[in-house]
């Protein structure tokens, strides 16, 4: 009695044979780059006795922080507003309570690519009256060269290593059978994939003279990336 033949290609086996064994490796990769681009947060307040006059002050506080960020012009890539309101706040009278005054705030942000202009501007909007500034934050674009290049050269660790095993056993490899991004297969962070950000608050009150711009040293970027690879290689002389 015969047996009928599979019909279709077999299904690899996951480990591996004999006749072509396998060999998992990792590639990873860990570059320092500078940064392309800076967050700034910039908060706009204002008071006032009733509800008109506090969200009069902060539409022209705003206008006038909007104003300034636009004149740098290309330096500027973004430009965004966030939150906004008007919050009363209220006081003890006899035994209730009444409104004392009205708090109104805007959060706006602004990401530049000229690095050279950003210390000035952060203190000329550090220098208006009830503006408070966060940052700035050092970033790469999502799309950034730099994840290539470290995709790139965890590809190209992962093949060296997997030739180095093979050359160690006197043979070559054959053929690649899997390459994937360590997350595809084990949603996992990186622990310091995250780039760090290094900020910092300022708020001043206006003066009369203009102050000296910031001296900002961009804080350099880490970008990682890790591959796990599988590779055949020809049968090795034991």
């Amino acid at each position: 009695m015969t047996t009928p033949e599979a019909a279709g290609p077999q299904p690899p086996v996951p480990y591996g044979t004999p006749d072509a064994p396998r060999i998992a490796v990792r590639g990873e990769a860990h570059l320092e780059v500078d940064p392309e681009i800076a967050r700034l947060g910039i908060t706009v307040t204002a008071r006032g006795r009733d509800r008109r006059s506090a969200l009069d002050d902060l539409t022209r506080r705003n206008t006038t922080t909007l104003d300034l960020v636009k004149s740098y012009g290309d330096a500027v890539e973004r430009l965004e507003t966030g939150a906004f309101s008007v919050t009363p706040e209220l006081t003890k009278h006899g035994r209730g309570e009444r409104i004392r005054t009205y708090h109104g705030a805007v959060r706006i942000t602004a990401e530049l690519t000229d690095f050279t202009a950003l210390g000035e501007l952060t203190t000329r909007l550090a220098d208006l009256d009830l503006t408070h500034v966060d940052g700035p934050w050092w970033a790469l674009r999502p799309d950034s060269p730099a994840h290539r290049d470290a995709r790139t050269q965890a590809v190209r660790e992962a093949v060296q290593r997997a030739r180095e095993y093979a050359e160690a056993l006197g043979t070559t490899l054959a053929a690649l059978v899997e390459l994937a991004d360590i997350g595809a297969e084990n949603p996992m962070p990186h622990p310091a994939a995250a780039g760090r950000m290094r900020s910092a608050a300022y708020s001043m009150a206006a003066e009369t003279e203009a102050a000296a711009p910031l001296d900002l040293e961009p804080e350099r970027q880490h970008v990682y990336a890790t591959v796990n690879a599988r590779f055949t290689m020809h049968p090795p002389r034991l």
